[in-house]
């Protein structure tokens, strides 16, 4: 005889179901209080496009056309950037042409004209209706709390005027109709934010290139920027082996000849002179390694990228500590971009920051190197100070990174490095 397995327990899963659909609804009745804001202002916006027709059409609106353009314009960055917020980001379009004829023809201009009229009237309504059923909810919910209240000459009329109350009873029907209204809230309001979004993620896009032509741009800045970091790099090599490898080397020469004329009359002097000249080669061979170092440090062949920037720490005159989770090697040319931001970064702190102390962050998630270097010194650092900030940025950037520098007056100083990891 067959036999039927018991039914799974509805209890546990069907609770987190409806947790999570309370979750959706208090998350889309924030989205519909947000574009209530832009509404009211599309909804201004509107009325003042509308004045300037008129006024167009009796000749004295020209001068406010420009007006009410620059008025669509600002409405609508604030509606991408409410929709980028809760979800998928809206890049902001070219800046609208100055000429009216100019600015009429611009798709973005008449998608954002088309998106106003939209949004300030079935946004505003999607708005204030999703709104209202929440507030019909608190109301019938809470109503034999405080129907007594209601003037006794007449009858209590609840529930948008279609129960009439007279008893206890009475009321606490009207209590039960506002669980209907939680589940008409909780069944209809996400689908409303969505509706409301949608148009505004319909006509405030930008072209379908526009993405395209953004990250050509990127591209393009990203190729400047490395091309100069490069330039930097060779004339700070060049300037090392000039300005010191190459007058050692010199010196070194020099000394030899003068020890090679003093041999036959002062051998005793031709001897301290050879000291001098092995000294100046000494010196001459170990800022050649220097320089060396510099163009890829070997350590990062020789060890990890962890290991070399404990070795920088070791060396940096203010306290450093080195909390780093890279358990993957990254590329050489990455792990090097790592290694000089972070050298700059310490030198920066020990000459200008007065700092008693440095953390240097390292983590690889996503596939990319996240580096954050922090001290308590006295902040204020800047770009335009010269102190080689701009130098990271560039460094950074070259490799398709980010750079971020967060440096209030009084402190701390946060300097935060994301690099692609590459293969």
């Amino acid at each position: 005889m067959p036999t039927h397995a018991p039914p799974a327990a509805p209890g546990p899963a069907r609770r987190w179901d409806v947790f999570a659909r309370a979750r959706t609804t208090l998350d889309a009745l924030e989205h519909l209080a947000g574009g209530f804001g832009t509404a009211v202002l599309a909804l201004v916006v509107l009325l003042s496009v509308v004045v300037t027709a008129l006024a167009c059409l009796v000749g004295v609106g020209l001068p406010l056309v420009p007006v009410a353009l620059r008025g669509v314009r600002a409405v609508a960055g604030r509606e991408r950037a409410r929709l980028s917020r809760w979800g998928p980001e809206i890049i902001d379009p070219e800046p609208a042409p100055s000429g009216l004829r100019a600015a009429l023809a611009d798709p973005a201009t008449r998608r954002e004209l088309g998106w106003v009229a939209t949004h300030a009237v079935l946004g505003l309504f999607l708005s204030l209706a999703g709104l209202t059923l929440p507030l019909n909810a608190v109301r019938d919910l809470t109503f034999p709390l405080w129907w007594q209240l209601l003037p006794p000459d007449e009858a209590a009329t609840a529930s948008m005027g279609f129960w009439t109350v007279r008893d206890l009873p009475g009321a606490l029907g009207v209590g039960a109709l506002g669980l209907g209204w939680i589940a008409i809230t909780m069944l209809l309001t996400p689908g409303m934010a969505r509706l409301q979004a949608w148009f505004g993620r319909r006509l405030l896009a930008p072209d379908p290139g526009t993405d395209l032509a953004l990250r050509v741009a990127q591209l393009t800045a990203t190729r400047a920027a490395a091309l100069d970091a490069h330039a930097a790099e060779l004339r700070r090599i060049e300037r090392s082996l000039h300005d010191g490898t190459q007058n050692r080397i010199v010196a070194v020469t020099v000394l030899l000849g003068a020890a090679r004329r003093a041999v036959a009359r002062d051998p005793a002097g031709a001897e301290a002179i050879l000291e001098r000249a092995q000294d100046a080669a000494e010196q001459a061979l170990a800022e050649l390694r220097g320089v060396v170092r510099s163009i890829l440090p070997p350590v990062l062949t020789d060890r990890s990228l962890s290991d070399a920037l404990t070795g920088l720490a070791v060396g940096c005159p203010v306290p450093c500590r080195i909390d780093a989770d890279v358990p993957v090697r990254c590329a050489a040319s990455v792990e090097a971009t790592a290694y000089f931001v972070v050298a700059e970064a310490l030198t920066n702190i020990a000459r200008h920051s007065r700092a008693r102390h440095v953390v240097v962050r390292v983590r690889r998630r996503d596939d990319r190197l996240h580096l954050q270097i922090t001290d308590d010194g006295r902040g204020g650092a800047n770009e335009l100070s010269g102190s080689g900030i701009v130098g990271i940025r560039n460094r950074t950037e070259a490799h398709d990174g980010t750079f971020m520098l967060d440096s209030p007056t009084g402190g701390p100083t946060t300097l935060t490095v994301s690099l692609p990891c590459g293969s």
